[in-house]
């Protein structure tokens, strides 16, 4: 198994913000580096057992999709070197392969959610409504079917511990202007659509996903943050997928279910993840990468 980093600790740049997975670290006014930890959250709990692995895999599946889907949209990634921003070698070996340097952007306060299958929340949504954020479905979908087109169904963004909120377009509008909430209305639809195709060829059913944009200094819309990895979205293995049930994912949910057996309220301190669980679990991360990559 490779070595985990729970927690990067670079003494050369100033820490900015700490999320449940990523540490972000200043670099000057234009650029800022991305260091995606080992650890995992559930239920808005950091784990304190990190998985090996899971840092750089979705650093590479973000890195992978963000040069794929480049064409439909601008994106973060830079072209500075690692070693310019952290000249130690001692420091740059360990978080290299889990280190990303990004152009600073202003972060749009929604987060940006294209269902192409009803699971989850959306679920929950249509069997009391019939519809998600106001979106009305055909009746008598089934849990996990694959709704008749791809639906946006946005989010606002939550501070840490706290849960995100489910909004309809409108709400949408209010919060970003009408244009750019259009734009990023289409560019996910369009990021989904073709993301979805191609891993479905990869054997993926990506059921959901969550991208985050900004807009630079000239009000360009730019993708940021984490884009399609198992974490941001729910990837189904295609050769088990049943409507009807809740299917097998490739991310945390393993974690999640596993958590649910335990005598534990969800609030911190959580407890330690055994060794099957966070080798499965890192199994699982690295199956969806060859799934997707190697092919």
């Amino acid at each position: 198994m490779p070595t985990t980093l729970h927690t990067s600790n670079i003494k050369s740049l100033p820490l900015l913000h700490k999320g449940k997975v990523r540490d972000i670290y200043d670099i000057d006014d234009s650029y800022m580096l991305i260091v995606t930890a080992d650890r995992i959250s559930a239920f808005d709990v950091i784990m304190p057992t990190a998985i090996p692995g899971k840092g750089a895999i979705l650093n590479k599946v973000t890195q992978f999709w963000l040069d794929k889907l480049s064409h439909i949209i601008p994106n973060q990634q830079c072209d500075l070197e690692l070693s310019e921003v952290l000249p130690d070698a001692n420091e740059r070996k360990r978080v290299e392969n889990h280190a990303m340097i990004v152009k600073k952007l202003k972060a749009l306060p929604v987060e940006a959610i294209v269902r192409g299958y009803i699971i989850g929340s959306g679920w929950k949504d249509y069997q009391t409504t019939g519809a998600i954020c106001g979106i009305q479905l055909p009746e008598h979908l089934q849990l996990a079917d694959k709704l008749p087109e791809a639906i946006f169904t946005p989010s606002t963004k939550a501070s840490i511990g706290a849960h995100d909120e489910n909004i309809d377009y409108s709400q949408s509008v209010t919060l970003l202007g009408e244009d750019i909430a259009r734009q990023v209305r289409d560019v996910s639809l369009q990021l989904y659509k073709e993301a979805a195709d191609f891993a479905l060829q990869r054997g993926i059913i990506i059921a959901d996903t969550k991208f985050e944009f900004g807009l630079d200094k000239g009000g360009q819309l730019t993708l940021i943050d984490e884009v399609l990895t198992p974490d941001s979205s729910r990837f189904w293995p295609k050769d088990t997928y049943q409507p009807g049930s809740s299917p097998v994912s490739f991310d945390k949910q393993f974690v999640r279910d596993y958590l649910e057996t335990l005598d534990w309220n969800k609030t911190p301190p959580s407890p330690e993840l055994p060794d099957a669980i966070v080798k499965q679990t890192a199994e699982k991360y690295e199956y969806a990468k060859k799934l997707l990559m190697e092919q």
